[in-house]
């Protein structure tokens, strides 16, 4: 009998009812979470190495989204990133977007965005939502 392996999507914001709702989302789709209040945190988890997708806050005490992204790029990690932020700015997100991220979403964003974006990045890693 096959295992089948649930996508892990790390969740990462300093706010915890942020960290709280994506999770419920993204668990809500069938898809694994984990969640971190720090960048920090989720480069030095365990989990990282089976993260499939970051969902990350722009704006953070000590790394930021970018610094994040920025940091898995120059290791030559691919892993698509969202952002998420209260203080979006176009500058901001054409780096991130430059950088490889699938989506760049202002808080509060409708679910049916996140979904999509999350699809979008499932796809660019081979994966699906089960």
């Amino acid at each position: 009998m096959p295992v089948f392996h649930v996508p892990l999507i790390a969740i990462i914001d300093d706010d915890e009812a942020v960290r709280l709702a994506t999770e419920s989302l993204v668990r809500s789709l069938g898809l694994g979470a984990t969640v971190f209040e720090s960048a920090e945190a989720f480069l030095g988890s365990a989990e990282r190495e089976e993260t499939v997708c970051v969902i990350t806050d722009v704006q953070m005490p000590g790394m930021s989204g970018i610094d994040l992204q920025a940091r898995l790029r120059t290791e030559g990690d691919m892993l698509p990133l969202i952002f998420i932020t209260a203080f979006p700015e176009d500058r901001i997100r054409t780096q991130a977007r430059a950088a490889g991220a699938v989506g760049f979403l202002a808080k509060p964003f409708a679910g049916e965005d996140m979904i999509r974006c999350i699809d979008d990045a499932l796809q660019a890693t081979g994966h699906a939502r089960p």
